[in-house]
């Protein structure tokens, strides 16, 4: 038992060194092996547990950039989450007892992460396999079947790889290169292999020059603003002023349009004057649309996250809602009882509500995909935002509060996918960092430093031509779920027949 707990710990702390800012990818079917050695021969009550120790090993590191809301939250959110790898454990165990386990195994880990995503208070879908791979032999495997797919992929080679261990263990009188052992080891060799095969759609020739800026913040952690949150806004429109004049001073190429991250004006330029030109400004100063990450009131009981697109002639205009907010950040689940049980909730301040339909905006020449920070890693949002005809996607993102965790690296990775997934160059806004520009084939052509202020003009290609994961949206995601709910019942109708 000591020994299978002890792999299980090992797998979890492997399986984190495959994501940022570590981002050694190649650990991600090494850690699955290990954890997946940990269960083989393991009842299912003690395989709950295995399960559930392996993922507090894997999880704690990986979800450390909460520390900064509290202690309290980042061990309250590991332990839920945890769970989820318990049930994986369990139906693991069942469906271990049949020749194609390794199969089987990698289709249970996709539930497994579809149902984080969902469940509870909206989903949680951080810390996926394929969020690992932002740039790795499986990363291809995005443009056929998502994110999913990916993830099935990477687990696949790390059962695999467990399997074949297994074999070589129980082969009487030590290693026997027979045909299954063989065969194993080249399914594992050749699943990441494959990946080389994935069509790829080509450049058409159109580039959209964007300007992106990095104010930067002056406070640290939950009081990112300081004591005026007007200088958030100021050095926003300040970086924007310092790319104009590069502009003009021929240092700079004139941009098309100009990004501000999310939350760059905390301020409602709506009902503030002071805003209003501040913002006018920095937009008639640059002379096109800037699309502006803005806080504003609905009403008097609610407010949004809007990425709003403000034109330097006629002002403020079309404009995105962010439609995923982030629980007890933007919206406090379980209003009344969380409040009267946390004084920290109340942080929260006045409720965001969320906004109806995906954002596609136009900005002088293309139509943007806007994505909301949160939004991007799940695949849902940003599959919308493509098909409303947004190339190519702008995630704004607010990331002040987690400056110098392992958040804004894990973010990028996830930018990265989704460029691959949906053929789309994705340019990142963020406040503190780490903003960048991705090409299409998921590599990082720019980026900036963390807490620094800084702004740059990227050249962007414009794809229109969509992949098959475009096209196939969640069916890749429904067939692996049914394949492994399918399995996993017969294995155990099996085993209480036998029992």
């Amino acid at each position: 038992m000591l020994l299978k707990v002890a792999a299980s710990v090992a797998g979890g702390l492997v399986l984190y060194l495959a994501f940022p800012p570590i981002g050694w990818w190649f650990c991600a079917p090494v850690g699955v092996a290990l954890l997946a050695l940990a269960l083989y021969g393991t009842a299912w009550r003690r395989a709950a547990w295995i399960g559930y120790v392996g993922a507090l090993a894997f999880l704690f590191p990986t979800l450390s950039w909460v520390r900064p809301i509290g202690d309290d939250a980042w061990l309250a959110l590991v332990g839920i989450e945890s769970l989820f790898w318990a049930a994986l454990a369990v139906a693991v165990t069942y469906v271990m007892r049949s020749r194609a386990w390794p199969l089987w195994t990698a289709c249970l880990w996709v539930a497994q992460e579809w149902a984080r995503g969902l469940i509870p208070v909206g989903g949680f879908p951080w810390a996926r396999l394929a969020f690992s791979q932002g740039e790795s032999p499986y990363t291809p495997f995005a443009a056929l079947g998502g994110a999913p797919l990916v993830s099935f992929t990477v687990a696949l080679s790390g059962t695999l790889l467990s399997a074949l261990v297994i074999r070589v263990i129980r082969a009487p009188g030590g290693m026997r290169w027979d045909r299954v052992v063989a065969g194993t080891l080249l399914g594992a060799i050749a699943v990441p292999v494959l990946a080389f095969a994935v069509p790829r759609p080509g450049d058409e020739g159109r580039t959209v020059r964007i300007g992106v800026i990095q104010g930067n913040v002056p406070g640290r952690g939950m009081y990112f603003l300081g004591d005026e949150p007007a200088v958030v806004l100021r050095n926003h429109a300040d970086e924007t002023h310092r790319m104009a004049r590069a502009v003009r001073d021929g240092k700079l190429p004139k941009p098309d349009l100009v990004v501000w991250p999310e939350n760059s004006t905390d301020i409602d330029p709506y009902e503030s004057r002071f805003a209003r030109e501040v913002i006018d400004s920095a937009a008639k100063d640059i002379g096109v649309p800037i699309l502006v990450g803005a806080v504003v009131h609905i009403g008097t009981e609610y407010r949004a996250t809007r990425g709003l697109v403000w034109d330097p002639v006629t002002g403020p205009g079309a404009y995105y809602d962010k439609r995923k907010l982030v629980p007890f950040g933007e919206y406090t689940p379980m209003k009344d009882l969380v409040l009267a049980l946390s004084e920290r909730a109340h942080l929260v301040g006045r409720q965001s509500k969320a906004g109806e339909t995906p954002g596609a905006l136009r900005m002088g020449p293309v139509t943007v995909g806007v994505v909301e920070c949160y939004e991007v890693a799940f695949d849902g949002m940003v599959r919308d935002t493509v098909d409303a005809g947004g190339t190519p996607l702008v995630v704004q993102t607010n990331n002040a509060s987690y400056a110098l965790t392992n958040l804004p690296p894990q973010q990028l990775a996830m930018s990265q996918l989704r460029a691959v997934e949906f053929n789309r160059a994705v340019v990142t806004a963020a406040t503190t960092g780490i903003s960048a520009y991705v090409t299409p084939d998921g590599r990082i052509a720019w980026r900036t430093g963390e807490l620094v202020a800084d702004m740059n003009v990227v050249d962007v290609p414009v794809r229109t031509g969509t992949t098959l994961a475009a096209r196939l949206g969640a069916l890749p995601e429904w067939i692996l779920i049914f394949i492994g709910a399918t399995a996993t019942v017969a294995a155990i109708a099996k085993a209480r027949r036998n029992s």
